[in-house]
């Protein structure tokens, strides 16, 4: 039995105050955005961005959607280029503290701006998080052992006189000091470059200590996983009997969740959140609820256009009071790091609107549509969820989805690229519960198999470290990455392909 330490002493009564402030927000929800609205714009009227749309004559939302279009990193790279150039005043006020590195599909590397204003975006997010679940559950004592938060190197080099790095590297400088700590791995492990030797140093670290809380995207923390007990022989709830509360975010947590598990030895409390570089959008604030309350109050203004409609001639554009739910929208974000009609390119849909909560659906440009099936992220994981929940004994390590539209013989398909750790007894009967499933949940896929266009999925089973090799092979093994669920072209498939166990 562990005495409580001071710091989940203190937390109850934080959490208490931070959870009264929310439901302040969480109350009024169109007040809130109207009022970040308002501060963005009379903050950023004199910046060149503002200039170039008129910001002193915005009055009211409408105005706004006049003059600033929808755009993704490529059509606001010439602002940035001026910011890398040592320009002041371009997107925000002053010149950004930071710069989040990310990989930008086209344009090679993004440098997505953090500015002082939005540094507790990022922060609080996590922090809001940790305390709703305290105030929700009366559980604080984890506050007591030993976090980990499995992320990117916290080194940062200079760009334009600006630190640049990952987000979750530049995160880690932020740590509060009453958790750093009782922070692990150290300083000097978190900026072990090369992942792989990175999760033998973190072990070295963390075992024999009291470890409470992991933190991490799901496939790391699994990879972490899977080295303890390759070394102990023993599950992880042997090896840290008080880890209590998991932290994720960035990857939907289903398929990776029954292997996790089995892992662990036993069922831990999770919560999961929504940050990104450009700004930490949601977190999971019930223990009872998968959905993720939207921060309206925390820098930024949000903007949904209907999925269908995205890539639309003049597709709408909705305030948060004008949602609907069950709908599927792209996520657009306004916020004090300067980022103006900015689409995150991601896909979100609400399941409740009192407070908002919404389940993240997946990439606006991940789809398969070979041939206008138009099948996304959130169907093939839902398919695939179906498919575990008949096969309980399937443990999945990672898989991704592509079209083979000119096969060898036959119908041109779907090929899942599949890495298990534990495969179904039955391959073809997981096979076809998966296609059938998919074809409940799109009608046009549905279509295009009844009517012998489309020869139902296959799966392609891979040998073991398939995704790690692809990963690293990209350099982007470890960090906050994550391998893309499908994707509309066979880049990744033709990679895997030599992996396929025939």
């Amino acid at each position: 039995m562990h005495v409580m330490g001071i710091r989940s002493i203190l937390s109850k009564p934080i959490a208490s105050i931070i959870v009264s402030r929310q439901n302040s927000w969480a109350n009024r929800p169109g007040n809130s955005q109207e009022r970040q609205f308002n501060q963005l714009i009379s903050s950023a009227k004199d910046t060149l961005f503002g200039r170039d749309h008129d910001f002193s004559g915005i009055r009211e939302y409408e105005d706004f959607k006049s003059r600033v279009p929808v755009r993704d990193y490529e059509d606001i790279s010439h602002y940035i280029r001026k910011i890398l150039e040592g320009g002041k005043d371009i997107l925000w006020p002053g010149k950004p503290v930071y710069f989040a590195k990310t990989s930008g599909t086209t344009s090679g590397t993004k440098y997505i701006p953090i500015t002082r204003e939005s540094v507790p975006n990022h922060i609080h997010g996590a922090r809001d998080a940790l305390l709703n679940y305290i105030h929700e559950t009366g559980n604080s004592s984890f506050l007591d052992g030993n976090l980990i938060f499995l992320s990117g190197s916290p080194v940062l080099h200079e760009t334009a006189g600006i630190k640049t790095g990952r987000l979750s590297g530049i995160v880690n400088h932020h740590v509060p000091a009453y958790l750093r700590s009782n922070q692990v791995p150290s300083y000097e492990t978190n900026c072990i470059e090369d992942w792989e030797m990175k999760v033998e140093r973190v072990i070295d670290e963390t075992l024999g200590k009291r470890m409470t809380l992991i933190s991490g995207i799901p496939p790391w923390v699994q990879m972490y996983f899977d080295r303890i007990i390759q070394r102990t022989g023993k599950k992880i709830a042997e090896v840290f009997p008080d880890f209590s509360l998991f932290v994720y975010g960035g990857v939907n947590f289903e398929p990776y969740k029954a292997k996790l598990y089995e892992s662990i030895g036993k069922k831990i409390d999770s919560i999961e959140t929504y940050p990104a570089s450009e700004g930490f959008i949601a977190f999971q604030d019930r223990q009872d609820d998968p959905g993720l309350l939207l921060l309206l109050n925390s820098g930024i203004f949000f903007e949904f256009i209907p999925a269908s409609e995205y890539s639309g001639e003049n597709p709408s554009r909705l305030k948060i009071d004008e949602v609907e739910v069950g709908v599927n929208y792209a996520l657009i974000i306004n916020s004090n790091a300067g980022l103006w009609g900015y689409t995150i390119e991601d896909t979100v849909k609400f399941i409740s609107k009192d407070p908002y909560r919404l389940i993240v659906t997946g990439r606006i440009k991940h789809f398969i549509s070979a041939f206008g099936e138009h099948v996304i992220g959130e169907e093939v994981e839902k398919a695939m969820q179906y498919a575990m929940r008949k096969h309980p004994e399937v443990e999945l390590v990672e898989f991704t989805v592509a079209p083979q539209v000119t096969p060898r013989e036959g119908l041109p398909l779907h090929e899942w690229y599949m890495e298990f750790g534990r495969e179904p007894e039955d391959m073809e009967t997981f096979e076809k519960i998966i296609d059938e499933e998919l074809q409940k949940l799109n009608s046009y896929y549905f279509d295009l198999v009844s009517g012998a266009i489309l020869h139902p999925l296959k799966i392609r089973k891979l040998s073991g470290g398939a995704f790690r090799d692809y990963m690293k092979s990209y350099g982007k093994l470890g960090g906050q990455n994550k391998v893309p669920r499908l994707a509309n072209d066979r880049t990744i498939a033709d990679f895997l392909e030599k992996y396929v166990i025939h």
